[in-house]
């Protein structure tokens, strides 16, 4: 989790308004089990409440991962070491945090087999450190949209703050199930409301009839659900041990891991790190079309970087199936990791990957105009009805 607070301390109100809303951070964080990050770039440390919070809260955290500081301005780096809080890790980037944690995740891996969690419960795993840089790779590619949806909403609503327009959108996430993330890429890319209802006429569509909703106790409200049905109905069809399903994001134009099954966690990390040049992804979305790779060590099309990262998760073959709108373009890909060289699916395996995409365009394509139109909906009410 990373957070970007500006001009904390101009006063002591502004400094306890700050403490507070990091204690609301980091408790966030806890129960998210996320790893906290705090930049400070914009922090000024003009009196003691700040480094209070600070050393309140590091102790506070026994047992819970180290808070991370990055772009700390000298005052609070000399603070906090003449403070000697333990609990803090202070960095110059964010890249030099990520790379450490990346280290360490690597000295984990390196530790002998009779030094192992049952003989440190409190040491981390290396599949958890694994997780915690991606967790942080992906939320650095979707702060920027992040803090963008909320100065729309401060504009657009007269909020007082980034903290209520934050507020405001994590209350519509939860209360229509929709990610964070999905719900503050269509803040910013949808048409601003124009009066008191911002779809207006707007009428509830049918759920479409599709192969993938065949089995019982699948949701169409339920994105996750649906997304896992998408790649479990692929790996079938292909008879693929792994996969993975990417879906395009509107806001920042590249496509974002949405849900995958037997892949390494060092390939998972260059998926969510978005060099996305020079892989099938890629070529299937430009193309518009299926993209078989048969020979991972041989292709052209493949930079160095992905065949790398391919080879390093046991594939030597891949298949990217583009996922298309009505309008041709592409909204996502769904892509089958095979470990046997020379493999190409068969006439009948393309056609069905080709019905996986039209029914998982067709299940986007109501999921937006239904349940993420709702969430906005509720927004745009939730901001202009007046305060009790």
């Amino acid at each position: 989790m990373i957070r970007s607070c500006r001009g904390a301390a101009a006063g002591p109100r502004a400094a306890e308004a700050w403490s507070e809303e990091l204690r609301g951070h980091l408790e966030q964080a806890d129960r998210a089990g996320l790893r906290p990050v705090l930049d400070m770039a914009h922090v000024q440390l003009g009196g003691a409440a700040v480094l209070r919070t600070l050393s309140e809260t590091t102790r506070a955290r026994t047992g819970r991962p180290d808070l991370i500081i990055v772009r700390a301005r000298p005052g609070v780096r000399e603070a906090v070491h003449l403070a000697r809080l333990d609990g803090v890790r202070l960095y110059a980037t964010l890249d030099e945090a990520l790379r450490e944690l990346a280290r360490a995740a690597a000295r984990v891996e390196e530790l002998p087999a009779w030094h192992s969690q049952m003989a440190d419960p409190l040491r981390p795993s290396y599949d958890d450190l694994h997780k915690e840089v991606r967790a942080l790779r992906a939320r650095v590619r979707t702060a920027p949209v992040i803090g963008m949806a909320q100065g729309t909403l401060m504009v657009r609503y007269g909020l007082p703050d980034s903290g209520s327009a934050f507020r405001a959108l994590r209350e519509a996430s939860q209360r229509f199930n929709v990610p964070l993330r999905v719900l503050v890429s269509a803040v910013v890319v949808a048409r601003p409301p124009d009066g008191e209802v911002w779809f207006p006429g707007r009428r509830a569509l049918p759920v479409p009839r599709l192969r993938i909703l065949a089995r019982s106790g699948r949701d169409p409200r339920c994105r996750r659900q649906m997304i896992d049905a998408v790649l479990h109905e692929a790996l079938a069809i292909g008879q693929a041990p792994a996969g993975y399903v990417q879906f395009v994001d509107p806001a920042v134009h590249a496509l974002m891991l949405e849900t995958h099954h037997g892949c390494a966690e060092t390939f998972l990390d260059h998926l969510v790190g978005g060099r996305g040049d020079g892989t099938a992804d890629a070529a299937a979305r430009v193309r518009g079309r299926q993209v078989s790779v048969p020979d991972v060590t041989a292709d052209p099309r493949l930079s160095d970087d992905s065949r790398h990262a391919l080879l390093a998760t046991g594939a030597h073959a891949v298949h990217s199936v583009p996922v298309l709108s009505s309008a041709g373009s592409c909204t996502g890909v769904i892509t089958l990791l095979r470990p046997d060289a020379g493999h190409r699916p068969t006439a009948a395996q393309a056609e069905a990957f080709a019905l996986l995409a039209a029914d998982t365009s067709a299940w986007l394509n109501w999921y937006h105009r239904s349940v993420l139109l709702d969430a906005l909906e509720h927004l745009h009410q939730a901001l202009t009805r007046p305060a009790p």
